[in-house]
């Protein structure tokens, strides 16, 4: 029961004794006067009427409560509404923003792509002939020198008749085959093996990316920001620092992270870490020389390339 109907049993109570009061406090009637039934009908009126007027009152009032009650919760129900339909306007508003911010980065990317291929380093500045362009590494040739002994005719060697790697393969077989039908990437990784140099960098970014992807990290899922091709030719130059940090296009934090966990708790990662990053440091030096912006941006999206952004990240080389 609610206060409301307590109150109307009270006051039907209050009125019952009251009513009970009164005849009791009444004086008696005379003798041989009989009231008539329009007497007893009134008197019952009296009776009832004030009880049932405070119970339409008290019901009235419950109801009006009731409704009360309802309207609130129908208003706190529209206001809910209002407030997700508002959060998801935002959403799709946040959204949209973020979609077009995508589409302007991708089309910078694609501009930044096209001004490299277009952009080519001339021949004039290159310390190579044209003729070899399209050799990765060319070998410098010994300077021939007074007190040396001058060599025995035994014979060339090998690997003076062996044609040099191609810019094209050397490119290629830094980023490893993608699968086990990939036969041109097979080949390009089988040629460039046979160089010394390039052999020391694929095999220390084998290791490198073998560690990384024990954690679950693989160079096709980063996608990191494109460098200009001259800040890779300062790199080449001995550059270091804030000069260079737009290398550093690896923005996974995660990723980071983790082989930063590595780089401080195991010490074979670490090693091979600055063994793989002194190997692109010196093999790079020497392809920056023959290689033309087009090549520069393509090596740059390598998964060797990618790993040396992501571990010099790590080691602190672009700070």
């Amino acid at each position: 029961m609610s206060r409301i109907e307590v109150i109307a049993l009270s006051l039907s109570a209050l009125w019952l004794a009251m009513v009970g009061l009164f005849y009791w406090m009444m004086p008696p009637a005379p003798e041989g006067s009989t009231g008539g039934m329009m007497t007893t009908v009134m008197v019952l009126v009296a009776i009832a009427l004030p009880i049932s007027m405070i119970w339409v009152a008290a019901v009235t009032a419950r109801t009006t409560r009731e409704l009360r009650h309802e309207a609130a919760s129908l208003r706190a129900s529209i206001e809910a509404m209002r407030a997700a339909w508002s959060s998801t306007q935002a959403m799709r508003a946040g959204q949209a923003v973020e979609r077009k911010l995508d589409e302007i980065a991708a089309a910078t990317r694609q501009a930044e792509t096209t001004i490299a291929t277009f952009a080519s380093r001339r021949d004039a500045g290159a310390t190579q002939p044209s003729a070899d362009r399209k050799a990765a590494l060319i070998a410098p040739k010994p300077a021939a020198s007074a007190d040396e002994q001058p060599a025995l005719a035994l014979g060339t060697p090998a690997e003076a008749l062996r044609h040099p790697v191609s810019v094209a393969d050397f490119i290629r077989a830094l980023n490893f085959p993608d699968n086990a039908e990939d036969k041109a990437g097979f080949h390009a990784l089988r040629n460039a093996l046979q160089d010394r140099t390039m052999a020391k960098l694929i095999r220390a970014a084998q290791d490198v990316l073998n560690l990384i992807a024990q954690d679950g990290i693989y160079m096709d899922d980063l996608k990191p920001d494109r460098a200009r091709p001259e800040i890779w030719r300062r790199f080449a130059t001995g550059e270091r620092g804030r000069e260079i940090a737009a290398l550093g296009g690896i923005r996974d934090r995660s990723s980071i992270a983790l082989c930063a966990g590595r780089m401080r708790g195991d010490t074979v990662f670490r090693d091979a870490a600055h063994h793989f990053l002194r190997q692109f440091d010196k093999t790079f030096s020497e392809f920056e020389k023959n290689a033309s912006d087009t090549e520069i941006a393509e090596l740059a999206e390598t998964r060797t390339a990618r790993a040396f952004m992501l571990l010099g990240r790590v080691t602190g080389i672009f700070d």
